[in-house]
């Protein structure tokens, strides 16, 4: 069973910064992909940033110049380090990782359980 615990969410003034994380656990082999997405209520869940095999990191364009993203694969862990947080940052904010799991051969896909970032005006 692998399980991604986010933490790291909450409230903060827009100019802000707040640092998320993401600590995969379980029988875990390799893993592949490490990310973020976020929903803000009403919206669809977008991607914000992830990093492919600790070499590629993708962002949104909303959050290029203010986000990082980046990886301990010692600890198969993720960091978000969110600088500049802006009130359209508000969103609930999932960590996502694709990975091999022990004993398997394909990669699968899996989620955390949400971490609430509030940015106030």
């Amino acid at each position: 069973q692998v399980q991604l615990v986010e933490s790291g969410g909450g409230l903060v003034q827009a100019g802000g910064s707040l640092r998320l994380s993401c600590a995969a656990s379980g029988s875990i082999f390799s893993i592949n992909v490490m990310g973020w997405f976020r929903q803000a209520p009403g919206k669809q869940r977008e991607l914000v940033a992830r990093d492919i095999s600790g070499r590629i990191t993708d962002y949104a364009d909303s959050v290029k110049g203010r986000f990082t993203s980046s990886r301990d694969n010692a600890k198969n862990t993720a960091y978000l380090q969110m600088n500049s947080l802006k009130p359209e940052d508000t969103a609930v904010y999932y960590c996502n990782a694709i990975l091999k799991v022990v004993g398997e051969m394909q990669w699968r896909e899996y989620w955390g359980q949400g971490t609430q970032v509030t940015v106030s005006s």
